[in-house]
């Protein structure tokens, strides 16, 4: 390393040429604002002038702090992977404070996005995180919130993202991932929470211009606990985001959470399998009756789902005491006879009302009386979750 070389930082977002050292440790990087940044050595390399160059004409950039990345900038962190090895995430989209929708072309892939493609030892396995971070963590009651995909892998990965709409779905993003890299999505405020309680990732992967192992289309779907973008704990930094952040995964070492995808060899075997009759298989034996569990109880007062309830109106803690809700319906509605008791307190009604008019509309089927006044007072409804569901 010597003065005027081109350098990039290990640790941080940035760059810049060498413009002296001080002892045998520190090299003092000039960025391209002309301020003189001191790093550790072990901190920074060497990178080749010419692809430095390609960089900038693709729109890249050496300087930035911020760990969410400019277009082409490029960041790297420790993998966390238990194989240790380093991993480079080049971050890919623009955090620019509007409410917008990034998207790569699939042809730009054969270009430049190849050209900058990071590979990396022990990386062949598909990973694919879904990553949300607060713009102002120290307001969680009110902030809006960034949305990245992670793409921890050495495959490109064409990647379309949908969200629920009733019996729908509604696509919020289409694009190519680099390998080893994250994108930036979107960003959105809270009222578009309700629309990301449900989101489906389909994914297909390959690498370019060599030979690789044939990974099967996937679909994955994740169910989003929308309580939890109200709670500070949940956000915390990780090996893709130095700032706090929730990432999620949809795809790790190749499993999808959720699969959907069918091989060849898979349907193939269906195909030729001969079907058993009826009559030669050994008839198995009833199974006893199972007793349904006791009631389920799920306290639904605000202070037991956030954290704080700072800057929060009285619409804001209904909607997420009415997420929960629907969270514990969602998980139980396949067990007739399941009895759940909703702790809301007495207080003006208004999430009872709730409450009855949602079993009436969405959960058809079930019934709904007051819980146990010795137990619980008039501040309980007892759910009953119907056989007909």
């Amino acid at each position: 390393m010597k003065i005027g070389d081109t350098v990039r930082f290990l640790s941080e977002v940035g760059g810049g040429r060498v413009s002296g050292f001080k002892g045998k440790d520190i090299v003092l990087v000039e960025d391209e604002d002309g301020f003189e940044i001191p790093m550790l050595m072990s901190d920074v390399v060497v990178i080749d002038e010419e692809d430095e160059a390609d960089r900038f004409t693709s729109g890249g950039s050496v300087g930035g702090s911020s760990n969410r990345g400019e277009y082409g900038a490029a960041t790297y962190a420790p993998s966390g992977k238990p194989d240790g090895n380093a991993a480079g995430f080049a971050s890919m989209g623009k955090s620019s404070g509007k409410s917008a929708v990034t998207s790569a072309s699939p042809a730009v892939v054969a270009g430049s996005v190849a050209e900058g493609a990071v590979s990396l030892p022990g990386h062949d396995r598909l990973n694919l995180y879904l990553a949300f971070l607060p713009i102002e963590v120290k307001e969680m009651s009110q902030t809006n919130f960034e949305m990245y995909l992670v793409n921890d892998s050495n495959y490109f990965a064409q990647v379309l993202l949908m969200n629920a709409e009733g019996a729908g779905w509604h696509a919020r993003f289409c694009g190519t991932l680099e390998p080893n890299s994250k994108l930036f999505v979107e960003e959105f405020d809270r009222t578009v929470l309700n629309d990301l309680e449900r989101l489906c990732l389909q994914m297909i992967a390959w690498k370019q211009d060599k030979t690789f192992t044939l990974k099967p289309a996937v679909s994955s779907e994740l169910r989003l606990d929308l309580t939890k973008f109200y709670k500070l704990h949940v956000f915390q930094p990780n090996e893709f985001f130095r700032d706090p952040n929730w990432t999620l995964p949809f795809v790790e070492d190749d499993k999808p959470l959720r699969s959907a995808f069918f091989e060849a060899g898979q349907v193939r075997e269906a195909l030729l399998t001969p079907k058993v009759k009826e009559a030669d298989q050994p008839k198995p034996s009833k199974p006893k009756k199972k007793e349904p569990e006791g009631p389920l109880e799920v306290n639904l007062h605000i202070e037991e789902l956030m954290d704080t309830t700072a800057g929060l109106s009285a619409g804001d803690m209904l909607m997420a005491q009415m997420n929960e809700f629907r969270r514990v319906m969602d998980e139980n509605i396949k067990k007739p006879g399941q009895q759940i008791v909703f702790i809301h307190g007495k207080g003006e009604g208004v999430l009872r009302k709730n409450i009855l008019q949602e079993l009436k509309y969405r959960y058809k089927g079930c019934t709904a009386q007051d819980a146990s006044f010795r137990e619980y007072g008039f501040g309980a409804t007892l759910v009953k979750v119907g056989a007909n569901i």
